[in-house]
């Protein structure tokens, strides 16, 4: 058997609920098999975040080359990339790959509220990694960050949208989980046009991961030849699952549960 591969570019979260864990958890559930290249450690529970310290370039780079070498991977993602150096050596790395397919979750700060990228590296996110994707799923405030202006409202989310598109990206996923409304409201925008998404807002203190699982979801699909939008949306489907089915665990934000389509 072959099946399709997939491959997360992450930081590595020990306990267990987002990042790279998250990811490989979320290839697994679709039947997709995960490759990673850890390009950050943390020390983190469902607490807090205690430390976090990025993996030296030239290894993210030598990660990367062993797996792109060896493996036919169908779509990649990256997460958490901590600096500004390993950004522009997966930047670098992604195009001497020729990897077609790629989504960018721009992850910067924790559901703690701990920064988890450098602000020098927000720059080369903008101008090396954005260019280079097929897809980029910020929140409000990754989105904020990328496009240059406060992203509040329906209509910020399209300007966000619009301007992260003018960086070179593909398409762009504002999700709008940050908002106060009754429904959770994503925009999906690319070279056609824009569509919002919604679904259930599920209450729960315990969301810990839902990012990472909602771009290695889309991830997994584009890994198994689906369009961008079926990607998308089956991808949202799969994450208001996850939370609905999200785990009790720790003293803190629990995370979602990738693994909810699993007969316990």
């Amino acid at each position: 058997m072959s099946p399709p591969v997939a491959l997360t570019i992450a930081g590595s979260d020990p306990s267990g609920g987002a990042g790279i864990q998250a990811d490989l958890k979320t290839f697994a559930a679709f039947g997709v098999y995960g490759a990673s290249v850890i390009a950050a450690l943390t020390a983190q529970s469902t607490t807090e975040v205690r430390a976090a310290v990025a993996v030296d370039p030239t290894l993210v780079a030598a990660q990367l080359d062993a797996v792109l070498d060896d493996l036919q991977v169908g779509a990649a993602k990256t997460g958490m990339l901590a600096t500004a150096a390993v950004a522009a050596a997966v930047a670098e790395a992604v195009v001497a790959a020729g990897i077609g397919v790629l989504v960018v979750d721009p992850v910067s700060v924790s559901k703690h509220g701990d920064p988890l990228l450098a602000p020098d590296a927000v720059g080369v996110l903008r101008l090396a990694v954005v260019p280079l994707a097929t897809l980029v799923t910020p929140n409000l405030p990754e989105a904020s960050s990328l496009a240059g202006l406060d992203v509040r409202t329906h209509e910020d989310m399209r300007r966000a949208a619009g301007a992260i598109l003018d960086l070179g990206a593909g398409a762009v996923l504002v999700k709008g989980g940050h908002l106060d409304e009754e429904r959770a409201s994503d925009l999906f925008v690319d070279a056609r046009g824009e569509e919002w998404l919604e679904a259930d807002r599920i209450d729960t203190p315990n969301t810990h991961g839902t990012g990472c699982t909602l771009s290695a979801a889309i991830t997994a699909h584009l890994a198994k030849g689906a369009t961008l939008r079926e990607a998308v949306v089956a991808g949202k489907a799969f994450v208001t699952e996850a939370i609905r089915s999200a785990l009790a665990i720790g003293g803190g934000i629990g995370p979602v549960d990738q693994l909810w389509p699993i007969e316990p």
